[in-house]
């Protein structure tokens, strides 16, 4: 009915008049330097608007960091002007961020499609490497429709098509890529569709085969803080100074923050695509088959790798650590969280050194100590969270989903309120804990901090739930 009244509104509204058409055709103005023909067939425009696919991928990541770390674990919001709902996981078809994340991933997508049978093909300096380009990006706007939408369309007013299957079209896409101009990164998104579809063994081999061409291989997604797009996770970890309020967990502090000040020109990147979630991929398939030894080759390997990633020295002094509240939170070196030490930094006593790639808190004595049950994939789970911080795949590993926005929902005649995708998607034994997501007790005079709850330990303990720990 809703859609009926829209339709009519708009038809009384422009459709009374004989001459209106004429004022909203702009088809008839046109400016010669944004025209079509501006860009279609004109030299180098490709290597141009594969340049623009990038500074799209800064707006998608724009939205989707800020949504799924505060909907995660990761972080808790307390005062802040970033989404006021996803700390609670209150997901709603009429929030402005649904609507924002669904236009600037299908916007990628679009952008990539028409560089593909447009730009390209017009551009007499096309290269195959830049063609790749424009496959990897189509596969990646399908790759991130799967991981934070159950349903969502993949043309404009088209019918919504399952996570599932935007995951089998970024492999088909990635594949395109693959076969132009391999690439590490293309095959590590290859791998993470397959993850998440639970192929263990074509996620096995397209993460050996990212490994293969490059062992430290890190892909990552640029932001420009003088002309734009400025980093939005930026201003909220490290910009924010004392105004707002966006704290880690305590487990976490030590990662915190993963975004920083670089230059008056340029915002921190974010790593979107690293080799070590192949590594990871690699040992939680081992664990899947019962191999602990090949796990634990693995994560030597990760550690060895994380080893040489950048550790940013940064003044920090600046985030006390209050949260609203007076010693509310664990701010020194001395406190122990979860009965273990050495997870909170002192950020008063001088510069603190934090990691800007990946970090973790897993030890060679951990991965020794590492069985083959229960606590050894809990303990991946853990390190998977620390490894990723910052870029969003926590949300997706806790099995959650966003919803089609409510502007779809009205102008799409494929979708109606109630369908699959405009409802989220949170399982059961996240739903039960949500209160507790961010939950801490922190007890200043005896140096000790706990998380109300373990969320890694959550997610194991239901492996055999088709929504999360997908190898098992």
């Amino acid at each position: 009915m809703k859609k009926v009244i829209i339709y009519c509104v708009a038809i009384f509204t422009f459709g009374c008049t004989g001459d209106f058409g004429d004022v909203v055709d702009f088809t008839v103005v046109e400016n010669p330097n944004l025209s079509e023909s501006s860009v279609v067939g004109q030299p180098n425009s490709s290597s141009i608007w594969l340049s623009g696919l990038e500074r799209q991928l800064a707006l998608v990541f724009n939205e989707t960091l800020v949504l799924s770390e505060l909907g995660s674990d990761n972080y808790v919001n307390t005062q802040t002007f970033f989404s006021q709902f996803l700390d609670g996981l209150t997901i709603q078809i009429t929030d402005p961020d649904m609507r924002d994340t669904q236009r600037q991933i299908q916007r990628l997508r679009e952008l990539a499609l028409f560089g593909i049978a447009e730009v390209g093909p017009g551009d007499p300096n096309y290269t195959a490497e830049t063609e790749a380009e424009f496959y990897f990006f189509e596969g990646l706007s399908y790759l991130i429709s799967g991981m934070y939408f159950s349903t969502l369309p993949q043309e404009p007013v088209g019918v919504p098509i399952t996570s599932e299957q935007h995951y089998q079209n970024a492999i088909t896409a990635l594949d395109a890529a693959i076969a132009i101009n391999a690439k590490p990164e293309y095959h590590l998104a290859k791998a993470r569709a397959n993850y998440y579809l639970g192929n263990k063994g074509a996620a096995i081999a397209a993460a050996n085969a990212a490994l293969a061409l490059d062992a430290d291989f890190d892909r990552f997604v640029l932001f420009d803080a003088a002309n734009g797009p400025v980093s939005t996770f930026e201003s909220a970890l490290y910009g924010r100074a004392t105004f707002d309020d966006l704290q880690p967990l305590p487990t976490l502090d030590f990662l915190d923050p993963k975004y920083s000040f670089l230059s008056t020109s340029e915002d921190a990147p974010v790593h979107y695509l690293k080799a070590e979630e192949a590594h990871l991929i690699l040992a939680e398939a081992n664990l899947s088959d019962n191999d602990i030894v090949a796990a634990r080759g693995n994560l030597t390997d990760l550690l060895d790798l994380i080893s040489t990633r950048e550790v940013r020295n940064i003044d920090d002094s600046i985030e006390q650590r209050t949260q609203v509240s007076e010693g509310s939170r664990p701010d020194n070196a001395s406190v122990v969280v979860n009965g273990r030490s050495g997870l909170v930094l002192d950020r008063q006593s001088g510069n603190v050194d934090v990691p800007s790639v990946s970090g973790t808190s897993l030890t060679a004595s951990d991965i020794a100590a590492m069985q083959d049950d229960d606590a050894g994939l809990t303990l991946l789970y853990r390190t998977r969270q620390e490894v990723f911080i910052a870029e969003g795949l926590r949300f997706v590993d806790m099995g959650v989903k966003l919803v089609i926005d409510e502007n779809e929902i009205l102008l799409n005649p494929n979708i109606n309120e109630g369908d699959p995708g405009t409802t989220p998607v949170i399982p059961a034994f996240i739903s039960a804990v949500v209160a507790d997501l961010d939950a801490i007790t922190y007890d200043a005079g005896a140096g000790t901090a706990s998380t109300a709850i373990d969320l890694s330990a959550i997610l194991v303990a239901n492996k055999s739930s088709n929504q999360v720990v997908p190898f098992e």
